[in-house]
């Protein structure tokens, strides 16, 4: 009995794939990710970029004090800027006021957010005291600290008197280096906050197990805290100190709230100096020659900041 051969399979030949849509649906599918975000860019445009295009050609103009531009002059106000008595003083000052209130808030706030992320009673109450000082205003915030500082009616002296520990009110910025100390102080205030929040969202991200095999392995809390918690929250650390230089090199409310950068210029940064130049002594060109050389510093600052932080990880 002859066996039949079983049979081939019949070939299918395949189609080659249909091509869904129109080619008018296929531009669209490209461009509609451009039309969402075309409002964000034209804002930006329009309140970002236009100001600063503007600020650079009044720099490098003769502007009269009514603001009109008169006339392109180079870098004469960049030149008058440099050589006047005052700017080194603001420069300095303007350097230490940032690092001041960005690292030690930046400390202060991690230890913060530390304490704020372990389970205690009142903690949600804890939490909501934190937020009052970010809530609220910054010109409240000084006209408070100058009223506490005050060596008449200062509520500080006040408290120190009732208590005995002192004999008589202390005058509290006999100097101004003093009452520059006194904004710094301000300053770290305000922002302990905001850096608490940033850090305690890094925090609540990390997975308990990580903490669970570190303590099976033996790890202290000075171990957990080096080779686990710092590294995860990193980008949340990275993210509050870019945001602290820009925040707080720009701060304009406390200082001048205070002391309007008085007693000559002892007390002002360049945001408070350039304020002056530009409504005070109708010196507009210099004054934003002045925010001109704060944006290059500002941004070599920050620039370099991310840089270091991201090659570090990147190397970790």
């Amino acid at each position: 009995m002859n066996k039949t051969a079983p049979s081939k399979p019949a070939l299918v030949k395949k189609s080659a794939p249909q091509q869904s849509g129109s080619p008018a649906r296929k531009v669209l599918r490209k461009v509609e990710p451009y039309v969402w975000i075309a409002p964000s860019v034209i804002l930006m445009a329009v309140f970002i970029l236009v100001p600063i295009l503007s600020v650079f050609q009044m720099s490098m103009s003769d502007v009269s004090k009514a603001g009109k531009i008169k006339g392109f002059n180079g870098i004469d106000n960049f030149a008058k800027v440099i050589k006047s008595p005052a700017f080194g003083l603001v420069l300095k000052n303007t350097l230490v006021w940032t690092i001041a209130v960005v690292v030690l808030s930046t400390v202060l706030g991690f230890v913060l957010a530390l304490v704020l992320n372990n389970n205690f009673k009142g903690r949600k109450i804890a939490r909501a005291i934190v937020v009052f000082p970010w809530a609220t205003t910054l010109v409240i915030q000084a006209s408070a600290w100058n009223f506490i500082i005050n060596k008449d009616y200062g509520t500080l002296n006040t408290l120190l008197l009732r208590l005995r520990l002192i004999s008589s009110p202390v005058n509290w910025t006999p100097t101004p280096d003093a009452y520059f100390a006194w904004e710094i102080a301000c300053g770290i205030f305000v922002t302990v906050p905001f850096v608490t929040f940033c850090v305690l969202s890094g925090l609540q991200s990390i997975d308990t197990t990580y903490y669970e095999a570190a303590t099976v392995d033996g790890a202290n809390y000075w171990q957990k805290l080096f080779k686990i918690t710092l590294p995860l929250v990193k980008s949340s650390l990275t993210v509050s100190t870019v945001l602290n230089i820009i925040y707080v090199f720009n701060s304009f409310p406390i200082i001048w709230t205070m002391t309007k950068g008085d007693p000559a210029n002892y007390t002002d940064t360049l945001v408070t100096y350039l304020y002056k130049l530009a409504f005070y002594n109708g010196k507009q060109g210099e004054a934003a020659a002045v925010s001109v050389i704060g944006f290059i510093i500002l941004l070599i600052c920050a620039s370099a900041y991310m840089i270091y932080t991201l090659r570090k990880g990147d190397d970790a």
